[in-house]
Formats: C-alpha cells, structure tokens, sequence
C-alpha cells in the first residue's frame, strides 16, 4: 500500500496547518494523534488478520518519511510506537511470535511509549542504571528515563532494567507496564527547541511493578546478539533516519519555492545559478540519503545477512542521514534568505527541529566506534 493512500493530500495538509501551533505552545499534538488513529496508522505493522493494514518496514518507512514531511514532531513521536510494532514484526518474520500482542493491542488502538534511555547511560541497550528487582514473578523497576515520547497519550510504556540479584551474573530485563501502573510519574519538563509538540517527557519509575506475564526478555549485560535487542536498535535507528529523511524533503521543496518567489533585483533567485546549484546539490544529497534508507529497510525485512557490520551499518545510517539533513535544511534557509531566520517561518522551524538528530542514539561517537570494532576488532582497553 503506498504511503500517499493512507496519508492524503489532505490529511497532510490538516497536519502541516497544526504544527506550527503545537510548536509555539509547546503542546502534545492531540488532534493529530487522532487522525492518524481514524487512518489505522497506529497499526501499520500489524497484519490484516490482527486488524492492521499489514505493511513491511520499506513501506512503514516511506509513511514516516511523508508524515515527518509535514509534521516532524508527530512524526517522531509515532516513531517510538511504531519501533515497538517493527520490532514485534521482524521477530515474526523470523518465527518468533511472542511479542504478538504488541501488534494485537496497536491494532485496538493502545498507544507503546519507549522507556529505554537513561541519562548517563551511553551503553543504551546493553546496560542499565535502572534497578529492576524480582517481585512475584515479575519485576519492580526504579530509575528514570529521558526522552519519553508521546508521554501524555502512551498506554503501554516498555521498559528496561538491571537484575543484581547475581551480582557475577546480572541481567536486562525488558517489559511493558500498563498506564496507570503505580510507581510512574511522567514530569512535565519538556521545553526544548525542537520536536516540542513530541512531548518527551522524563518518566520516573519508584518500584513500578510489571507483572510476569509483560516481562518479554531477560539480556546479559553487555554487547550480544540477542535479535530481540538487534530489532529495537535497528528499527530504531531506521524509522528515525525515515523521519529526518522526511524533514530533508521537506526543506527541498521549500528551498525551490523559495526561489521561484524571490527576485533580488528583479530577476527570479530560481535563474541565479549559485541559487540553482545550491538547490541541486540538496537535492542530490537527499538522493542519497533516501536511496540508503531504502537499501537498509529492504534489507532488515528481507533478513539479509551482514554479519557484524549490521550494527555498524545501522549507527552509520542515522549519523549521516541527520548530518546530511542538517546540512540540507542550513542550505535552503540560505536559499529562501533572510526572511527564514524570524519566527513562525517553516524552515525556522525545521531547523530547529532537525538539531535533535545530534541527540538521538547512536551518537557521533558511538557510530565511529561501532564501526571500528566491526573493522578492527574491539579496542585493547589493558
């Protein structure tokens, strides 16, 4: 099912006209959330048999990309949902259904947050300063996490914590507390630059109980193979390079409108050839970040094999996507002048928007050390 079917001309249009407001009151985009719900898109993944418009991740992808094109906050937001949905996805193209109900629930409209970063935590999903302590079969988790999406809607919020119990053998332990599970409490702290409608809220978790039936994985502690952490970090990783891919297209149609509107000195900025240049070499670098995001999606649905460079390949997606990206939004606000710089203007926004690629995992660093461990073999820390 293309993306254009599902998102409209005139969805998109009704979600471009809101951004600019969620932004300037720094509010959840509630509305919006409800289109998309009435469209089925919070069950993208899920298959027709579950109620969902059964779709793979070349084709998830290509939604987000167009949604983050007229809204990227709402965009990255469902982003985190739609991880949770992928993830319970890929696992099912390998035989492994036991995250089904993810998909189940998405389709009936339940609303998966992503608990998983933690300040000072620069392992991300091989370590956690989170405590999670055995209780009645289950586990109770304490610790805080950042970057909260969707905090004021989620009703299903998976977490992760660390099992001390063995102090020579501790454990991550992965589950999904409902909402209104005692012991949450999502602070209202999020007044940032960019991706303000997002609402990524910090969640503090003090001895919040998920029951053994939500606890999905037990991880050692660590780097390791584990496919049910390989599909978090690699949907992750994907879906967020769709949406700044999506931010990046964006900035290019604006950039050429922008030159078929201006005419210093009389003549159309669109006839300048530093302008045409500029807008062209855009649009060539969109190119290709779009061309590797659709390599990298068809490659995870299909399963291809690239033994240890995957995670290389992954964090080397989104370090260049959101520098790539980046560097098309400055160039357009070059094009469109002046004017771009005052707030309100869309490209204004984009730009700040587009800043939150630098925060997202995997960072700069983390990037060029995944990728040297993949040529050279871990680092002699002796």
């Amino acid at each position: 099912m293309p993306a254009g079917d599902i998102l409209t001309p005139e969805l998109l249009e009704r979600l471009r006209s809101r951004a600019p407001e969620y932004d300037r009151r720094n509010e959840f985009f509630a509305e919006d959330l409800e289109d998309l719900r009435r469209v089925g898109y919070l069950a993208l993944f899920s298959t027709p048999a579950q109620g969902g418009a059964g779709l793979g991740l070349p084709e998830v992808a290509a939604c987000q990309r167009l949604l983050a094109s007229a809204a990227p906050a709402t965009a990255l937001a469902i982003n985190m949902h739609l991880v949770w949905c992928g993830v319970a996805h890929l696992l099912s193209l390998r035989g492994d259904d036991s995250l089904s109900f993810i998909l189940e629930e998405a389709a009936r409209g339940e609303v998966f947050a992503f608990g998983i970063s933690e300040p000072g935590n620069s392992a991300v999903l091989f370590d956690s300063n989170t405590q999670a302590e055995p209780r009645g079969g289950g586990y109770a988790f304490t610790g805080r996490k950042i970057f909260t999406s969707l905090s004021p809607a989620w009703t299903r919020l998976g977490i992760f914590g660390k099992d001390s119990t063995d102090p020579d053998e501790p454990r991550l332990v992965f589950g999904f507390a409902d909402r209104g599970t005692e012991g949450i409490t999502t602070l209202d702290d999020w007044d940032t630059m960019g991706m303000r409608a997002s609402q990524s809220c910090s969640t503090v978790l003090e001895g919040a109980v998920v029951p053994a039936e939500r606890i999905v994985r037990h991880t050692p502690v660590g780097p390791h193979a584990d496919q049910f952490v390989f599909g978090i970090f690699s949907l992750f990783e994907t879906l967020l390079s769709a949406v700044y891919t999506g931010i990046g297209d964006r900035a290019v149609t604006l950039a050429a409108e922008a030159a078929a509107f201006r005419k210093p000195g009389g003549v159309p900025a669109a006839q300048d050839p530093h302008t045409r240049w500029r807008i062209a070499d855009a649009a060539i670098r969109m190119d290709g970040a779009a061309l590797e995001l659709e390599a990298v999606a068809r490659d995870l649905e299909a399963g291809a094999d690239h033994g240890g460079f995957w995670f290389a390949r992954l964090s080397g997606l989104k370090l260049r996507t959101t520098d790539t990206v980046r560097g098309v939004v400055e160039t357009a606000m070059k094009v469109a002048g002046g004017r771009s710089y005052f707030r309100g203007q869309e490209l204004e926004r984009l730009y700040r928007d587009v800043l939150a690629g630098m925060f997202h995992p995997s960072s700069e660093d983390s990037a060029h050390n995944t990728m040297a461990t993949a040529l050279l073999g871990p680092a002699d820390t002796e």
